[in-house]
């Protein structure tokens, strides 16, 4: 029980510098995110004290002789919805969607996270990053194409992945589906086959479907839906990805070189201004 609440007292010290510093940095987006979190913080350290408190007075009772009272269950400590996209996110190691991202949260983290959640989300990282350049250990942002450098609509990555790898060409699509098959699969692996979530299920489901020679081919159903067959799954991808990764690899090579010399700091994290999108595309 003290370690909790040692854990949450250094958070709520965490979380006042980081509102310091964006008040110095006149972020008020983050600081009213800070402020939420820190509230959240101090009511989750306040149930748990009181917790505490029941328990020694439950202590006390037993001492006497009083038959003790079930402690109650520790509440949930909620992460903002930056944090669990980060989550996903390195899970899949790929630029991906925001119905992916949910669908993936729901499937292997706990709590819910509604793709409408991540609207705003890239604005208001790009508006912190101007505001205070650094500030933060990371920052979702978005892929760039390949072609115009300019951000690609909707899919989400993160700042210290290497530029390389938040850049999407003509492959990078299919690419980035096998390659979060294979993630994904892995993740499934880490945990008990017989107790593995429905959505989770669901999602490898439909990773198989649409990936040739990776379901079985005769698949037995079962209550739960078609069993999934990890091995057979990752071989599937695997042979796949090797007949797009060089290609891809090499024209995303290409892009960030390129995105290098035409890029501002800024530019390389968020993409280039889409008034200026002609003339990157010409510069060579």
């Amino acid at each position: 029980m003290q370690e909790h609440l040692d854990a949450l007292e250094e958070r709520m010290q965490q979380l006042q510098q980081a509102m310091r510093r964006a008040q110095l940095a006149r972020d008020s987006d983050q600081v009213k995110q800070l402020r939420d979190e820190l509230r959240r913080t101090q009511r989750a350290w306040d149930a748990l004290f009181e917790q505490s408190e029941d328990g020694e007075d439950t202590s006390a009772a037993d001492e006497r002789g009083t038959p003790a009272q079930p402690a109650r269950a520790e509440p949930p400590i909620p992460l903002p919805a930056r944090e669990q996209v980060h989550q996903v996110l390195t899970l899949l190691t790929v630029p991906a969607a925001p119905k992916l991202i949910s669908t993936v949260h729901e499937a292997f983290f706990a709590g819910g996270l509604a793709p409408s959640r991540l609207t705003s989300l890239r604005r208001d990282e790009e508006r912190s990053y101007r505001s205070a350049p650094g500030a933060r250990p990371y920052y979702l942002c978005p892929a760039l194409t390949s072609d115009l450098l300019s951000p690609a609509r909707g899919l989400l990555t993160v700042s210290t992945w290497p530029l390389e790898h938040r850049i999407v060409g003509p492959l990078s699509a299919r690419v980035h589906f096998l390659t979060s098959a294979l993630n994904i699969a892995d993740a499934a692996e880490r945990l008990d086959a017989d107790t593995l979530p429905l959505a989770a299920r669901q999602l490898l489901a439909r990773y198989a479907q649409n990936i040739p020679g990776a379901q079985p081919p005769i698949p037995q159903r079962t209550a739960a839906g078609p069993p999934i067959d990890l091995p057979l799954l990752r071989r599937a991808a695997q042979d796949e990805l090797a007949l797009h990764t060089d290609a891809d690899t090499t024209a995303r090579t290409e892009a960030a070189a390129r995105a290098r010399r035409q890029l501002d700091d800024a530019g390389l994290l968020f993409g280039g201004p889409f008034q200026s999108v002609r003339r990157l595309r010409s510069v060579p």
